[in-house]
């Protein structure tokens, strides 16, 4: 059994599925009855924390995930996000409580539910008082229609703001061995606040799953636009890799599971969100949770990968300005 943790309220499976990547941002697509194979084997293999939003695959992935989880809908915790959307084949950022209130009703008809049990603001709409967009979240609470409120890829900051509109149960972020910008402030903000972290690419967006190499990245996968996956910093970064892939071989783990128990063990608030839509990373996911590695072969990984070994930024500058995240 996957050992569980805490979030929103509820015991869940410490390593959760992010479903981003079933249908959305990366080049390759699934189908319904291949998404509702990879969510069921999840689940039997002890995952019961699922994550969607309403931006990807600009509302079809909401409707694939709903699918798929119907038979099991009640013994896991099912997460979305609003206040990021697709409006004519372009995304929008738009925490105006109006279009929160739209965004949650479709979401409901699309995942086939009546209630919501974690739902996150997906990004800060900078034009938007973040005490609005939360007060409309508050309200959404208040009628059932979902259990807690989350944030996504904010400030300590914004996060204070925003917990002393309504509670907030949850702050999900990029976090991983090469992406540690939530050590500057979130992580203790969220402790001390008593709000659970979900760490989203936990992978590294794949980098620290397996040798990966851009030029086989197909068309429209937004790894190619971001700068540690191009040159100049790309060799530097896959020398990097096949160190710490090394480190994991010789105790005999995958890189993958490496990964996600260092990313475990960086607090008991945390958890980790991979995303997947292979059957076997899937498998090899999930028993990251049984592995036991030395506190030394962790902090090895630590010294080995983070920001001052990894080179480049996380993001191009255009993404970056979409975010409130602290920077290092």
């Amino acid at each position: 059994m996957m050992k569980q943790r805490k979030l929103a309220g509820r015991l869940v499976s410490e390593i959760g599925l992010g479903c981003m990547n079933l249908n959305h941002a990366y080049a390759s697509r699934v189908d319904q009855q291949q998404a509702t194979r990879l969510l069921t084997q999840a689940y039997e293999k002890g995952i019961t924390h699922f994550d969607t939003a309403a931006l990807y695959g600009f509302g079809e992935n909401e409707k694939m995930v709903g699918q798929a989880i119907k038979p099991f809908r009640n013994e896991i915790l099912l997460a979305s996000k609003c206040g990021m959307r697709g409006v004519n084949g372009k995304r929008e950022v738009c925490g105006r409580p109006d279009v929160l209130h739209d965004t949650l009703d479709t979401a409901l008809t699309s995942l086939q539910v009546e209630h919501i049990d974690l739902y996150y603001l997906h990004r800060l709409d900078p034009d938007v008082p973040i005490e609005e967009s939360i007060g409309a979240l508050g309200e959404a609470v208040k009628a059932g229609k979902i259990g807690a409120i989350g944030l996504s890829e904010v400030s300590a900051q914004t996060l204070q703001r925003a917990h002393r509109e309504h509670p907030i149960a949850a702050l999900q972020t990029e976090y991983s061995l090469w992406t540690r910008n939530a050590e500057i402030a979130v992580l203790d903000a969220c402790k001390q606040l008593g709000v659970d972290f979900v760490a989203f690419s936990p992978l590294a967006r794949g980098y620290l799953a397996c040798e990966l190499d851009p030029a086989g990245f197909g068309q429209g996968d937004i790894r190619a636009s971001m700068p540690r996956f191009c040159e100049p910093a790309w060799s530097q970064n896959l020398a990097l890799y096949r160190r710490f892939a090394a480190l994991a071989d010789s105790i005999d783990v995958t890189p993958s599971q490496l990964a996600l128990a260092w990313v475990l063990a960086q607090g008991e608030h945390i958890h980790a969100l991979p995303g997947t839509k292979n059957e076997q990373h899937l498998a090899e996911d999930c028993l990251a949770s049984a592995v036991e590695i030395a506190p030394e072969v962790l902090a090895e990984a630590g010294d080995m990968i983070n920001q001052s070994t990894v080179q480049g930024p996380r993001y191009s500058a255009a993404a970056q300005a979409d975010i409130d995240t602290e920077e290092f």
